[in-house]
């Protein structure tokens, strides 16, 4: 507990030093106003109503008094002025200005953390609640900071003034006090509890919600029974919703009352009741003093309710803050801005020694020896999971080893500057992604090109991969934005047809090294025929590296790496594999015979 509170310290104190760094008017602003709304309460009730009741007892000039009065009013218009100066100019031009600021900062660590933590979990849901209105909880943070440490302050200040008016009412505070640091926090925990085990429902609630207006899911919901299992499902969650909810009804309700009780009810009525038995019954205390005593017992409970919800925030958002920390503090095992040697643009050879690589613990490759030798052509062919996609990603580093050193030109890749070694190669990955954006920004992928070659270079590309007269057939042509995600008139083309762009960015990418990993998988025979013939001529001058399941594809390479459980069990030409009679001769077969097994089921069909 002891260590959580100090976690909680250290990331609002974090939180302060970073708005304070990003817009230091705007840490300044939020102190002075919650100085200014704690002095409201303490001025009225400590000294406004005290002098006035004070004066009008005493006797004194009713145009003094009227003059203490005007300048009161003065001064709270000028607060209430300078607090609406503060929400009309001073936070949305700051909220702006860190929104601006800490994104770029999130944006930069997000793409300089390596691919691994993409993909760890629990990394990942950090890394989304981290993102998640970080700038807005990052300033209400600050704000309830400066409501804990103000607010201490002035209860402080209400303690002595109402010690001062009569010590015995001093002890009604207490009632506030259990309220809200007791009841108060029992109800919180009710509600956190009562949020957890709702959680699964409500996940379930949001993912049918979720799918009832997706397009992706219309045709299932319309062919098929789906939604009445989906509807017994929604059933089932709401239920479970109000389920959870009877079974901390009572709790709750309980715990409202005593927090009710305690903090408003108990104290004003309490104090009502002594202070008029002292000035009615027991005559020791004066009206003048029961107004006054009357006026701090609200302040003070105000005061009191504004400091200990400022301490639940501040428990609260220390939560998020910690997420934001890790985040930002995290040091990359991979940095996307590590500096090193210049790798040049010459590619004698590419060489894996030895290399293992472990992911979750779980082995893909063990012991890989493989040279890969400049200017020529290397495929790699084996069964899903074989490790071929992995040498990719350690190629390109966006993993290292386990075990085993990759070296370029006899070089450790390790000791290149990162942003040089991957602008040798271009790739196109099977499971690439379309940005809403046009035709020609998703296969140049803000490449720095010659606004004069631009177009000359998109329209090459795009012939390569067999897709430059479907793109020439829509309305904009290359600037054409796909996807339908912010422009209505924006194209959906078909999976094929995805993927042929993706394979055009290797194409129009200017650099030594091209690799294309199963860039056929969702052709016909006839166009990954067409696809690969463009590639070889196209890289022929390149380094080429590709993977494909279909080894009719690979009998041009210059040499073939047959992977099986993360090893190298053959290698050689397409002429030597298949004299040797071993693992590719057999897995060419067997293609071979169920390709020509489909084309005569096909020939029949059409024939019946």
């Amino acid at each position: 507990m002891a260590t959580k509170k100090i976690n909680t310290v250290k990331n609002n104190f974090f939180a302060l030093s970073q708005v304070w760094k990003m817009c230091p008017r705007l840490v300044i602003h939020l102190a002075v106003s919650k100085v200014l709304y704690f002095f409201g309460w303490l001025f009225y009730s400590a000294f406004f109503m005290r002098f006035v009741i004070n004066a009008l007892q005493a006797g004194q000039n009713f145009r003094a008094i009227m003059t203490f009065i005007a300048i009161t009013i003065a001064v709270f218009a000028s607060m209430a002025f300078y607090n609406s100066y503060i929400l009309g100019a001073v936070r949305p031009i700051a909220d702006t200005q860190i929104n601006k600021k800490l994104y770029q900062k999130l944006f930069k660590k997000s793409r300089n953390v390596e691919l691994e933590c993409f993909e760890n979990s629990d990394f990942y849901d950090k890394y989304t609640l981290a993102m998640k209105n970080a700038d807005t909880r990052l300033i209400e943070t600050v704000d309830t900071f400066f409501g804990v440490l103000i607010g201490f302050v002035a209860s402080i200040f209400a303690f002595i003034f109402m010690f001062q008016v009569d010590k015995i009412s001093v002890a009604f505070i207490l009632f506030p006090i259990i309220g809200n640091f007791f009841f108060r926090r029992v109800i919180n925990h009710i509600e956190y509890t009562r949020q957890k085990e709702m959680a699964p429902h409500n996940r379930r609630i949001d993912y049918i919600n979720r799918i009832m207006y997706l397009k992706d899911y219309a045709k299932e919901i319309r062919l098929t029974n789906i939604f009445r299992l989906l509807k017994r499902q929604y059933t089932q969650a709401i239920t479970g919703v109000s389920d959870v909810t009877k079974k901390f009804v009572l709790k709750s309700v309980c715990m409202h009352w005593f927090w009710v009780m305690f903090t408003f009810s108990f104290i004003f009525e309490g104090l009502l009741i002594y202070g008029a038995y002292r000035t009615l019954v027991s005559e020791t205390m004066s009206l003048s003093q029961l107004a006054v005593i009357t006026s701090m017992m609200v302040s003070t409970t105000w005061i009191l309710i504004g400091f200990t919800d400022s301490v639940t925030a501040c428990f609260k958002n220390g939560l998020f803050i910690d997420y934001l920390r890790t985040f930002l503090e995290y040091q990359e095992k991979i940095p996307e801005d590590y500096d090193g040697a210049d790798p040049g643009t010459k590619i004698e050879s590419i060489e894996f020694r030895d290399v293992s690589f472990s992911y979750k613990e779980v082995p893909v490759l063990s012991n890989l020896n493989m040279k890969i030798e400049g200017g020529k052509t290397y495929a790699l062919v084996g069964h899903n999971g074989a490790g071929k996609s992995t040498i990719i990603k350690l190629l390109l580093r966006f993993y290292d080893p386990t075990k085993g050193d990759i070296f370029l030109n006899g070089k450790n890749i390790k000791e290149f500057n990162l942003q040089k070694y991957r602008a040798l190669f271009a790739t196109a990955f099977q499971d690439n992604k379309m940005f809403s954006m046009s035709v020609a920004d998703n296969v140049t992928l803000g490449e720095n090109i010659p606004k004069k070659d631009r177009e000359k270079i998109v329209k090459e590309a795009l012939e390569l991969s067999g897709v430059y007269e479907k793109i020439m057939s829509l309305p904009k042509g290359i600037n054409t934005t796909l996807t339908r995600e912010f422009d209505d008139d924006g194209a959906v083309l078909s999976g094929g047809e995805f993927q042929k762009i993706v394979v055009s960015r290797a194409f129009a990418r200017r650099c030594p090294i091209k690799v294309f990993d199963e860039p056929s998988s969702a052709l016909d025979p006839i166009a990954e025929y067409k696809l690969f013939d463009n590639i070889l001529k196209a890289c022929k001058e390149n380094t080429l590296l590709f993977i494909s399941h279909r080894l009719s594809s690979v009998q041009n390479a210059d040499h073939v790496f047959l992977l099986e459980n993360g090893k190298v069990r053959e290698e050689g030409t397409h002429r030597e594999l298949m004299e040797k009679r071993g693992l590719y001769a057999d897995m060419y077969q067997k293609q071979a015979e169920n390709y020509l097994a489909d084309k005569t089921k096909q020939t029949e069909g059409i024939w019946a």
